[in-house]
């Protein structure tokens, strides 16, 4: 790609200004680990929003999404359901508030506070921390692939290397190049340098967004667009079958539905509910926004911060998508898409690509910052949530608790140096994308989601059986791919998840029932203060008989329809943007009458019944 010397200058001015803000928000980060990981519980809501709306923002996941819409067409507004993308919501109407009651520092610190300080208590805490240290290394080797992948499409210069008798490919120097800017700018600030800098990028990023959906709808008509795709590409709806056939145009559009997995879309869209349901209500795993959700100064502003992460992500990133698509769709040769190496067509190119070919000087230096702050806060948010859970349920737990806090700080440097590194290793080790997504989708989260579900909502649920449900999920997850193979079986990651699921149930009911219930006093503190609905009589009746003024939780209903209408919402918010993007008006026109009626039910009963 060809920069000019004005995009040059306005990519250096984004780093020079991120790595400013780190030093200068590094005195008050480095008080101690509660300011470094949690900024002292002093950021407004609104803020945190936006950074939680940055941190999600990620090169990797936009060059995915616009790889599944360039193929998929309007469909892929139901893939991020893998994750699902709407457990965001489950958090917006009840778990940030549950969640946030307990003025933990980090979600192991919670362990302690849902399951006690017995044995079984401190086995689950040990498990949560090697979770999410895994959860953390996995998302750092997802991110290498993909920076590493886009920085060689759109920066002009050659870094490939020898160094040491080792090959390093310009690729992989340019990931190795961006992730120390972002892990020398996230240690030196912490929490403090994760937010602030994640404001700015989240700024930057929406005004690349707009300028993509911009140029992307005075390039190309309505009728370009459909020239360039299949029948049924501009339809949301699907049966069975998907019913998108590519052979006409680019047949190898056809054989990459097939190594996806994705021909028959119903049944999958139905693996994509189960496991949806299961995932969401588990909560988040320990990473980044479980760290947002405690460091709120309030259960209400938590769960009002997940309210405004959708608004704000969603519309902008969808039309960035739509427009890079569109972009690709009517003016990119597919042979353009060809890999140097194998000759296949590698259609996580055309993000890159399009920017390269389609953005004059100028506005391509202010979208390649917009792009590399989407891939620095996210990354930023991962290993700053990391080093949280080593340094403070490790060693100041088990090793040192009265360590002077300048010294649990430091160790945090030291500990996200090595988290890096880690990952890096892992990341270097080459892969698709695709392929990192549905493996950290589909199994990683799937072993996490039986023990958190059930924490929530039964009462006899102890630390034993959350210790072994994790361990009994993280076991399926490393052999069940492998028995399936030898099986003869080639199954999808997602399509393995009920089966994670068995184990995980298992390990946990097993776990649970064959040891005593944790101490009652820990049960009715926990159902006191976190005030979740589920099966809790027991604790709850003694609750009441001590505290007769006690007011149990009673909003099941309500949250179910909240969730619901919430999911709709959301939906909303990713597919007007690329009906407007490719001026399909009459839907355009009944998907705003759907989000403007969706927003008033959740104004009248999630807004307007929050309570701290």
């Amino acid at each position: 790609m060809k920069l000019a010397l004005l995009d040059i200058a306005i990519i250096t001015a984004y780093l020079i200004a991120t790595i400013g803000i780190g030093y200068w928000l590094s005195k008050r980060a480095s008080r101690n680990i509660q300011t470094y990981f949690l900024a002292g519980n002093d950021i407004p809501w609104y803020f945190l929003g936006l950074s939680n709306a940055s941190g999600m923002f990620d090169v990797s996941g936009t060059m995915v999404a616009v790889t599944w819409m360039y193929i998929y067409g309007l469909k892929s507004a139901w893939i991020p359901w893998l994750w699902p993308v709407w457990n965001q919501i489950f958090m917006m109407v009840f778990l940030a508030i549950w969640l946030r009651r307990s003025n933990a520092l980090t979600g192991a610190e919670w362990i302690t506070f849902r399951f006690g300080n017995s044995k079984g208590s401190r086995w689950s805490h040990v498990i949560t921390v090697l979770f999410a240290v895994i959860i953390v290394i996995a998302f750092m080797a997802y991110f290498v692939e993909g920076i590493g992948k886009f920085a060689t499409q759109f920066l002009p210069w050659d870094l490939s290397l020898q160094l040491a008798g080792i090959g390093i490919s310009s690729e992989d120097a340019y990931a190795l190049l961006i992730i120390g800017i972002t892990t020398f700018y996230t240690i030196k600030g912490g929490f403090y340098s994760v937010v602030g800098t994640e404001v700015m990028q989240f700024i930057i990023m929406t005004i690349t967004c707009l300028v993509i959906a911009v140029i992307a709808m005075s390039a190309t008509t309505h009728d370009q667009i459909m020239a360039a795709v299949p029948d049924n590409w501009d339809n949301l709806w699907f049966g069975w079958k998907l019913d998108l056939d590519w052979s006409a145009l680019i047949p190898a559009a056809n054989e990459r539905i097939e190594q996806d997995g994705y021909s028959l879309f119903g049944f999958i869209f139905m693996l994509m509910l189960f496991k949806g349901i299961w995932a969401s209500l588990a909560g988040p795993v320990p990473s980044y926004d479980m760290q947002r959700v405690l460091s709120t100064r309030t259960p209400k502003e938590a769960a009002m911060m997940f309210g405004l992460t959708p608004l704000v992500l969603t519309l902008p990133r969808y039309l960035m998508i739509a427009g890079i698509t569109v972009l690709a769709l009517v003016y990119m040769d597919s042979t353009e898409l060809l890999h140097p190496e194998t000759g296949q067509l590698d259609f996580e190119k055309v993000l890159p690509f399009s920017i390269s070919e389609y953005v004059g000087p100028g506005l391509k230096g202010l979208l390649l910052a917009g792009l590399l702050a989407a891939f620095m806060s996210t990354f930023a948010a991962f290993i700053n949530a990391g080093s949280a859970y080593v340094v403070n349920d490790i060693y100041k737990k088990y090793i040192q608790p009265d360590a002077p806090a300048r010294r649990y700080v430091r160790l945090s440097y030291l500990t996200t140096a090595i988290l890096v590194i880690v990952g890096i290793a892992f990341g270097l080790a080459g892969g698709n994308i695709q392929a990192r997504t549905d493996w950290i989708v589909g199994l990683l989260y799937g072993s996490y989601v039986a023990s958190n579900v059930l924490k929530w909502i039964w009462w006899r649920f102890n630390g034993y059986g959350f210790f072994f449900g994790m361990l009994s999920g993280m076991i399926g997850v490393a052999v069940l791919p492998g028995i399936f193979k030898q099986l003869g079986y080639e199954m999808l990651a997602i399509e393995q998840f009920p089966f994670l699921l068995i184990i995980a149930l298992a390990g946990s009911l097993l776990g649970c029932l064959l040891t005593p219930p944790d101490e009652e006093s820990v049960l009715k503190n926990f159902y006191k203060k976190t005030r979740p609905w589920g099966f809790w009589k027991p604790i709850r009746e003694k609750v009441m008989a001590e505290d007769p003024d006690f007011s149990p939780n009673k909003a099941f209903k309500r949250d179910a329809f909240n969730v619901v209408i919430g999911i709709i919402w959301q939906m909303t918010l990713v597919v007007m943007p690329i009906f407007l993007v490719i001026r399909k008006i009459d839907a355009l026109w009944v998907s705003v009458l759907v989000f403007v009626v969706t927003t008033w039910l959740l104004k009248r009963y999630w807004y307007d019944r929050l309570e701290n």
